[in-house]
């Protein structure tokens, strides 16, 4: 990485980032709470105006097998996606992919019924 790359600062943690990830790939979250802004519009591919905070909802995998960080904004509730860096810290990233298993939607008691 060279140092000519331009930083940012999360929002939520206040750690300085740099826009590219170890593997190459632009960062659009912060890799240690793996929050991220909201400025990109997903509807028509341009900058948001927005700037809100994006919190991380859930992990995906799609077909390429690459895990992507779905956001909310918690400004305008605007979802986004994003690359799963290979320096993303892996707690916070286990917490929000085991979510659904540890805080189901509904009583675990329903289970013993199935």
């Amino acid at each position: 990485m060279s140092n000519t790359e331009p930083d940012f600062t999360c929002i939520h943690c206040g750690l300085t980032m740099s826009v590219m990830t170890p593997d190459g790939d632009e960062r659009d979250h912060c890799s240690g709470c793996l929050t991220s802004r909201h400025v990109h519009d997903q509807y028509d591919g341009g900058v948001s105006e927005c700037a809100g905070r994006m919190t991380p909802l859930s992990v995906v995998v799609p077909g390429d097998g690459r895990w992507r960080l779905v956001h909310r904004c918690a400004d305008c509730a605007e979802l986004s996606e994003g690359i799963v860096a290979g320096d993303d810290s892996p707690l916070p990233l286990m917490r929000i992919a085991v979510r659904p298993l540890a805080e189901p939607p509904f009583p675990l008691e329903l289970l013993g019924r199935v």
